[in-house]
C-alpha cells in the first residue's frame, strides 16, 4: 500500500475528506520525525514504538572488491512492532485496544458501623 491508498482508506473509514486524512498523515510523519530527532521515543500503544538508536562504528566489506573499509558510527530511526501489530501480521485476532481511562468518582468512605443491639 502506498500513500495515496492509505489516504483513500483512511478517509473511506474515518469518514473524512481526502486533503484532511493527507493533511494529518503529513502533520503526524512530521510531528515523529521530529520527535525521534531530538532523540525521544513516539510509542503508540498496541501499534508499536519508533525511536532513535545508535549504531556503533563498525569494519564493513566492500562487495565488489572485498576491501575492508570504516563504517562510522551514527543514529538511525528504528521501529518495534507493538503487540496488537505482531499478532495481526501473525494472523491472529489482534489485541482490542482499550478505551480511555475514565475518571471514576471517589469512593465515599465507609460509615462507622454501629455495634448491634443485644437480644434479650
Amino acid at each position: 500500500m502506498n500513500k495515496s491508498e492509505l489516504i483513500d482508506a483512511v478517509a473511506e473509514r474515518a469518514e473524512l475528506s481526502k486533503a484532511a486524512v493527507n493533511k494529518a498523515i503529513d502533520a503526524m510523519t512530521e510531528v515523529i520525525t521530529a520527535v525521534i530527532a531530538k532523540g525521544n521515543p513516539v510509542a503508540l500503544i498496541g501499534f508499536g514504538t519508533f525511536k532513535s538508536v545508535n549504531r556503533a562504528a563498525r569494519t564493513g566489506k566492500n562487495p565488489k572488491t572485498g576491501a575492508p573499509l570504516k563504517i562510522a558510527a551514527k543514529a538511525v530511526p528504528k521501529f518495534s512492532a507493538g503487540a496488537g501489530l505482531k499478532a495481526a501480521g501473525a494472523g491472529k485476532k489482534p489485541l482490542p485496544m482499550k478505551p480511555a481511562a475514565a475518571k471514576k468518582p471517589a469512593a465515599k468512605p465507609a460509615a462507622a458501623k454501629k455495634p448491634a443491639a443485644k437480644k434479650k
